[in-house]
């Protein structure tokens, strides 16, 4: 199974993989390098040092537990409302997965505890603000690992949040104890933005999907130009996002009652929205296989600091937490999906205003007595406002940190936590837009569209029943742009 399908799939409740005989060798094999590092007095950044601009502080041997739950208390000062539970699972998952690959020196029995978490539905309350990206998700992290020695918050099932001993009570378990370079490594992570960015990349290319089914019907529904998506014109331009957008479109439109109803209406061109769509969104399709590509990769990495190396008896102390890597193709991410967000709701405008294509005013039949999805339009304006806002890239934000120890941070949290906000936002323009075209669509019976397109136009009316007197559609809405997202509906 790809690493971020499992991502979401135990974001979303399903039990985490059991650990492998050869993790569980790896990690008793790392654990093995710090014991003896502590042992022998070893110089170990983080383990027998203090941290940051602190690193040249020796630790002694006999204090190494308590440098460990000192760092986890210290630096949970998160802020802002708590992160999504699918989140929080998530960051669980992937920092579980870094440290099973046995290069973190921590004990077994700690891994098997965030898989505990995650079996028995116990997820830590963490605030969703607070990290700068580099040394890895410190303070969110922090509030994760405070859960696991008995302290911060946490929820179990779908209840209310309780003080974190009173939960691993509830699900039968006890409070850990750390031990040498636990504590860092639980903390020295880019696990909050590799699941946050993972479930919006995910989400992302569902809308994606969503999006070319929707320029397909408003362009049924505008009675639009199919010439621009010939394979021709398209092979000019070996770009290969759009070869595959308009490769979807033709087969959506293929044999259609309603392009052959207008085979010589006199039109030269339609506007951009439709005749650039397999550009436009195929450039988002391209941006979204670089997202997905670098998140997969992060799927796989071991992010905390020192590594532990057992072949060779080593730890070395790098920058594998910093997270630059994951802020700009996730800055990327909030960009792209905009720009579908911003597409479809020119197409929504140029639908409801009157005139263009023999469609009345704002899609009602009675228009003036009647609004319509007058002002569905407003909301979808709305959102693309607050996704141009958010496509701001927050990497171009670098705050030094630690005394200037840390000296240039990623803010790949905030990356990953806006980029999710603006592909929720785009799932409600883009469902406004195929409430829109197929409220359009119908205008023009009897002609019927292709059967693929009157399956998916009957697959939105299952969610928004056509608008024939003036409702407040915000429930449905939410409802369609909900079911886009998690793939609940698929159009195509």
């Amino acid at each position: 199974m790809p690493s971020l399908e499992l991502l979401e799939a135990v974001a979303h409740g399903a039990p985490p993989p059991a650990l492998t005989d050869a993790q569980r060798a790896r990690i008793a094999a790392a654990c093995a390098v710090v014991d003896d590092a502590v042992a022998g007095d070893t110089r170990v950044y983080g383990v027998t040092t203090g941290f940051g601009r602190l690193e040249s502080v020796a630790i002694a041997a006999a204090d190494a537990a308590q440098l460990q739950l000192n760092l986890v208390r210290s630096h949970a000062v998160g802020a802002g409302p708590p992160l999504p539970a699918p989140v929080v699972r998530g960051m669980l998952l992937a920092l579980r997965t870094s440290l099973a690959r046995g290069h973190s020196g921590v004990r077994l029995e700690l891994v098997e505890r965030l898989g505990d978490l995650l079996e028995r539905g116990m997820t830590p309350v963490v605030p969703s603000k607070g990290s700068v990206g580099s040394s890895g998700d410190l303070a969110p992290l922090a509030h994760l690992a405070l859960v696991l020695i008995g302290e911060g918050e946490a929820t179990v099932a779908d209840g209310a949040p309780l003080p974190g001993a009173e939960a691993l009570a509830l699900v039968g378990l006890s409070p850990l104890a750390l031990t040498a370079k636990e504590g860092l490594a639980l903390i020295n992570g880019t696990h909050l933005m590799v699941a946050a960015g993972g479930l919006a990349v995910r989400e992302a290319r569902r809308l994606l999907d969503a999006a070319v089914v929707a320029v397909a019907l408003s362009l049924e529904a505008f009675k639009g130009s199919t010439v621009p998506f010939d394979a021709r014109l398209l092979a000019l331009r070996p770009q290969p996002g759009p070869a595959r957008v308009a490769a979807t479109l033709r087969a959506l439109l293929d044999g259609s009652p309603v392009v052959a109803s207008h085979a010589d209406c006199g039109r030269v061109q339609d506007p951009y929205t439709l005749r650039c769509a397999p550009q436009v969104i195929g450039a988002v399709a391209d941006a979204l296989e670089y997202v997905t590509s670098a998140l997969e990769r992060e799927c796989e990495a071991v992010t905390d600091n020192p590594l532990v190396f057992p072949d060779e008896g080593e730890l070395l102390s790098g920058g594998n937490f910093h997270g630059q890597p994951l802020s700009l193709p996730l800055d990327h991410l909030a960009l792209a999906v905009c720009e579908l967000a911003s597409f479809s709701e020119r197409r929504t405008y140029a639908l409801l205003s009157p005139g263009y294509a023999g469609l009345p005013a704002f899609l009602t039949p009675r228009p003036g007595l009647s609004s319509g999805l007058m002002i569905a339009q407003y909301a979808a304006a709305a959102l693309v406002g607050e996704c141009q806002v958010l496509s701001h890239p927050a990497g171009a934000g670098s705050i030094p940190t630690s005394a200037g120890q840390e000296d240039f941070n990623s803010m790949g949290a905030h990356a990953a936590l806006k980029a999710g906000t603006v592909v929720e936002n785009a799932a409600q323009v883009i469902a406004i837009e195929l409430a829109c075209a197929v409220q359009g669509l119908e205008f023009h019976r009897p002609l019927r569209s292709t059967p693929a397109l009157e399956a998916a136009a009957a697959r939105v009316r299952s969610v928004i029943p056509r608008v024939e007197e003036d409702r407040s559609l915000a429930g449905e809405l939410a409802a369609l742009a909900g079911a886009l997202r998690s793939g609940a509906l698929v159009l195509a």
